[in-house]
């Protein structure tokens, strides 16, 4: 799994260029550090649909928390907040993906 570093995006600098900052989806999976106001940014530039799945490890009432798949469309983005709930035994979400053709992603952090 690759290590996902985060970019920051200060709040009064507009947006960063997501196109030259995501990089390519690893095909066993990343991982990225978890945290208020932190999100995984995920663009599909394939011709299908793809399906990105965030590990959830945590339980309530002793009942496992489901994991949390999104679908993003072909030529499409997406982009989901990283909340500490998907915090794992490293400190960080594990991220996997159904394929990654033409898949890139990047972890984001709304600055101060």
């Amino acid at each position: 799994m690759a290590l996902l570093a985060v970019i920051p995006v200060p709040v009064n600098g507009g947006l960063p260029d997501m196109a030259a900052l995501a990089v390519p989806a690893t095909a066993l999976g990343d991982t990225a550090p978890c945290g208020p106001g932190r999100f995984l940014f995920v663009r599909n530039a394939d011709a299908a649909s793809h399906t990105v799945t965030v590990a959830t490890p945590g339980t309530v009432s002793g009942l496992p928390i489901p994991e949390v798949a999104i679908v993003v469309a072909a030529g499409k983005s997406a982009v989901l907040p990283l909340a500490p709930v998907f915090r794992g035994t490293s400190g960080r979400a594990a991220i996997t993906y159904n394929s990654v053709t033409a898949v890139t992603v990047a972890v984001l952090e709304l600055g101060q």
